[in-house]
């Protein structure tokens, strides 16, 4: 009796909250019990038994992972097939609202930088070309920042770890890189523009080596 399904012991739903679980087994100890003339107690040894596991929400939850119904072994392959639903929801879910959105700030902030660049270099010690320029650096940390809230607001699915860490990767390049070009308009050392220019050449070849390997 100890290993009949606790939910079937206690007459309750697998969808029962613990408060119906505990009802159900305080009606049915009482039914139950020896005291009232029901028996020699082995039923109340099944009822405690089964509000022991389903009180405790990780008991209950191994449980109901375990059994998937009650039905077995014979359940593994419906098992099987939720788990790849449920794996290619969770993927679906992590594109739309994680890669699309980064990917499309990704790209308004590294698409201007050849026009801004060449907009500078006609004179980087004019004024208002600097300002112009920092402006539109400005405008991308922002745009940047939102990128990594955006990146960090859902895991990446396990199907997709590696091009979850390749997109973190990219989007980590980038930021370097306006730091970079952040210390140039700080004191106009050739150096770290040409090293952000480089950095930006190649976080845009791996976007698009993303792009060409969206996982579906």
């Amino acid at each position: 009796m100890t290993r009949a399904d606790p939910y079937r012991v206690l007459g309750v739903s697998r969808g029962a909250t613990t408060a119906e679980i505990k009802a159900a087994h305080r009606a049915l100890v009482k039914q139950h019990h020896p005291d009232a003339g029901a028996g020699d107690g082995t039923w109340i040894i099944a009822l405690n038994a089964a509000w022991e596991l389903l009180r405790d929400q990780e008991a209950r939850q191994r449980y109901d992972n375990c059994t998937q119904g009650g039905n077995g072994p014979a359940a593994a392959p419906g098992r099987r097939r939720r788990r790849a639903v449920d794996a290619d929801a969770a993927l679906d879910l992590w594109l739309q609202q994680v890669y699309a959105p980064v990917d499309r700030l990704l790209g308004q902030v590294l698409d201007p930088f050849a026009l801004q660049l060449q907009e500078l270099s006609a004179d980087p010690y004019d004024d208002e070309l600097m300002a112009v320029f920092c402006a539109y650096l400005e405008r991308s940390g922002a745009q940047l920042d939102r990128a990594e809230t955006l990146f960090r607001s859902l895991p990446c699915p396990a199907s997709a770890r590696g091009f979850g860490l390749s997109l973190y990767h990219c989007l980590s390049g980038v930021q370097d890189a306006f730091a970079e070009l952040e210390r140039y308009t700080a004191g106009y050392v050739d150096s770290y523009l040409h090293d952000g220019g480089e950095m930006i050449r190649e976080a845009r070849q791996r976007r698009q080596r993303l792009q060409a390997q969206l996982p579906t």
